[in-house]
């Protein structure tokens, strides 16, 4: 559900000339830094998503940089100094790609010696949501399918092999290790979801990061923000929200992680003013997994975290 025209267009935003300056000297300035182990493969990855993916089916034999930690929103993202030292220095940079990273493309562009992986970019595009937000057109909230997921972790299986041959044989059984643990985390997923009604199938939160989840298990999924965090909900945008919710006699809304918690509870506040009463019904995780060596801190943690916390507030 589109709520606003966000004018927000990643291919087409303004460059900044200055911080592609500076960006430019360390490129060309930056010591290489000596690396870890010398037995392991350097891998840079960008969301917490990918990073725990890429740890699954590397495990020992790579070293493992992400550059976005817990509660950090990939859309607004820009790189450190440090950052562009570790992708100078990786063998291998996974990202999600489908502009995801908006503020990151021009310098994977720059980067083309090192062919950074887009993993989103790999899946057909018949299976893609349009998107007029994005300058890729297409939703880059992927890993909410699970089905997808898969795929990202066979690709980066075939990629380590490749880079790293010797160690093929062990990507290969992490692999089947991990693609068998995303097998049980569905089973679970359709049993706990078998569980809520159609009709209560409505999930509100901030931004609009849940339409795969929602077209794979039957939700009407509406984000006040739309698919990018770019651009903030004005009132015309929390008052129209607000109509739905009291329409559809929605019973609870989500905080995101990732996004400032102050739109929802504006949204909240919009609909009791109006009579109804709804509840914000918990914290998902979004576009950042929640806090190392946490069960949220991993994806399948975070999966089962985000519907059950659904599942119980919307029942």
């Amino acid at each position: 559900m589109k709520l606003y025209n966000n004018p927000y267009r990643y291919a087409k935003a303004p460059k900044v000339f200055l911080s592609l300056l500076v960006l430019a000297l360390c490129f060309s300035s930056c010591k290489t830094e000596p690396k870890i182990n010398s037995n392991q493969l350097q891998v840079v990855t960008t969301t917490t998503m990918i990073t725990d993916l890429v740890s699954n089916i590397g495990g020992t034999h790579i070293n493992v940089n992400g550059l976005m930690g817990t509660g950090v929103d990939p859309h607004l993202y820009k790189a450190s100094e440090g950052d562009v030292s570790k992708l100078v220095n990786a063998d291998i940079i996974f990202f999600n790609g489908l502009h995801l990273e908006g503020k990151l493309v021009e310098i994977f562009e720059k980067m083309k010696h090192k062919t950074p992986i887009a993993l989103a970019e790999s899946l057909d595009k018949n299976v893609l949501i349009g998107s007029d937000y994005f300058a890729s057109n297409y939703d880059p909230h992927v890993w909410f399918n699970i089905d997808y997921f898969k795929q990202f972790a066979v690709r980066v299986a075939s990629v380590l092999s490749e880079k790293d041959p010797k160690n093929a044989k062990a990507y290969k059984t992490n692999l089947n290790t991990y693609l068998s643990q995303l097998k049980t985390l569905e089973i679970k997923i359709d049993n706990t979801i078998k569980t809520l009604p159609k009709p209560q199938r409505i999930l509100v939160t901030a931004h609009d990061a849940f339409n795969y989840f929602g077209k794979h298990y039957g939700f009407e999924v509406v984000g006040l923000q739309g698919l990018s965090t770019a651009t903030e909900a004005g009132v015309q945008d929390v008052q129209k929200l607000a109509a739905f919710i009291i329409e559809k006699q929605v019973k609870a809304i989500f905080i995101e992680s990732s996004v400032p918690r102050r739109t929802i509870e504006a949204l909240q506040a919009a609909v009791n003013d109006k009579g109804h009463h709804v509840t914000i019904g918990g914290t998902l995780y979004s576009d950042a997994l929640g806090n190392p060596g946490t069960s949220e801190g991993t994806y399948i943690g975070m999966f089962e975290h985000n519907v059950n916390t659904i599942v119980n507030a919307l029942k």
